[in-house]
């Protein structure tokens, strides 16, 4: 357990009325809907040597010689060196995709030059598991997660997987229980529709979104759906109390350290368990926040964390779908009854995908409803997903073919984007 002095006054720790308070009252921004935000991560690839990671210097170097991106999209290296463009809210889908995929241009031109690549799949097919971002929250977090006899899952997730996120507005007040249980709904089948990602570290695994199996090998107290009860805000501030604090600051030494151990944050809170030999504050309950990590995380909006990430068009296509699903009425309540039946097929549907009749229905099903609510300027690319989905196949299946042809490193360059 650490065990670290804090210059911090006890007047400044929570209560639990306090914390949950704080938690319920930033979890949901009442609002219209509409806007949408888009995080999308790619692995880099050394296109002279695809089997080796690119080293943290090199990575370094080129973000930080990034000119100012058109989109506006902030970058951030992720602990495996994935680069992440994080948009933005625009005020709808298209201008959303307009944007992430002018910076996405102006990334790939940079990366070109130092002879690296961006490859947009949902995990890395051929290079081990290695984490290579030295900050204070990712040595943290190995550590937590080898505490808690999940070493391997844990450094899968942080080196060796990508996704594409969705975040959208959470809407008004009398509309979260069910906006925020179709978020939860829809999970499996959308899931099973972006499912690319059937290998991990040069091994064909059987699933086909190895990345969403991953997470289901993590921590669930931290990593599972919520149920999508009445009062969503309420449920996730149940879930966050509940769950176990990963890592604490050190006053001290301004370093973030792991915690080695199943300590929930109502322990802390309560007084029941001490962590630094302190009570927690407000920064240490919104630093917990971020350590979590459900299908759908409510961050004043909805952020949708269960797609992987995938080349054009899937990507652009799968934005567009997630968000005419959720956002337009019609598409909402004829996704919601096409989903029901596989609402909590969360296993099946990263395992099996759209082989699953269940599934391949409800996915058929959800994309017709989408054709008809998506932006005119990317009905092309959801077309191009409903055809692909209609004959039983997800972004992924090309990238199996390739690999009993060629072997992971196929896939790996299969998946890279270099420009023309």
């Amino acid at each position: 357990m650490t065990s670290v002095s804090s210059s911090r006054a006890d007047a400044s720790s929570l209560t639990l009325t306090g914390a949950i308070a704080h938690i319920t009252g930033h979890a949901l921004r009442p609002g219209l809907v509409g806007r949408i935000g888009i995080e999308l991560e790619a692995h880099v690839i050394d296109l002279a040597a695809p089997g080796r990671r690119v080293p943290w210097p090199t990575l370094q170097a080129v973000v930080g010689g990034l000119p100012t991106l058109p989109g506006r999209s902030r970058v951030t290296l992720e602990p495996g060196g994935q680069i992440e463009l994080s948009g933005p809210p625009m005020a709808g889908t298209e201008d959303a995709v307009h944007a992430l995929r002018a910076d996405h241009a102006v990334l790939r031109a940079a990366l070109a030059n130092a002879g690296l690549a961006p490859a947009l799949i949902g995990c890395d097919p051929l290079r081990p598991a290695d984490r290579i971002n030295p900050a204070d929250r990712y040595t943290a977090m190995e550590g937590h997660f080898a505490a808690n006899g999940c070493a391997t899952a844990g450094a899968a997730m942080m080196a060796s997987t990508a996704s594409l996120q969705v975040n959208l507005d959470a809407g008004p007040p009398s509309a979260w229980a069910t906006r925020v249980a179709l978020a939860h709904q829809l999970g499996p089948v959308l899931v099973a529709i972006s499912a690319c990602s059937p290998l991990v570290g040069a091994r064909v695994t059987g699933w086909q979104s190895s990345r969403q199996a991953v997470w289901g090998q993590l921590d669930q107290s931290r990593c599972a759906p919520l149920k999508g009860r009445d009062d969503p805000a309420g449920e996730w501030a149940r879930y966050a109390l509940a769950a176990p604090v990963m890592c604490v600051r050190n006053y001290a030494t301004g370093r973030i350290e792991a915690v080695h151990g199943r300590i929930p944050f109502c322990d802390w809170v309560s007084g029941a368990a001490t962590l630094a030999d302190r009570r927690p504050n407000v920064d240490d309950l919104d630093y917990h926040l971020t350590t979590l990590f459900p299908p759908v995380r409510l961050r004043g909006y909805l952020e949708i964390r269960y797609l992987d990430a995938a080349p054009e068009p899937w990507w652009p296509a799968l934005t567009a779908v997630t968000a005419a699903l959720l956002d337009d009425p019609a598409a909402s309540e004829r996704a919601a009854a096409a989903s029901s039946p596989v609402a909590d097929a969360w296993q099946r549907a990263a395992h099996v995908g759209l082989a699953d009749p269940r599934l391949h229905a409800a996915a058929r099903a959800c994309l017709d409803a989408a054709l008809d609510a998506v932006p005119a300027a990317l009905h092309a690319e959801v077309a191009a997903l409903a055809a692909l989905v209609d004959g039983g196949s997800s972004p992924g299946d090309d990238l199996l073919h390739t690999a009993r042809n060629g072997g992971p490193t196929a896939v790996l360059l299969a998946a890279t984007e270099v420009p023309s």
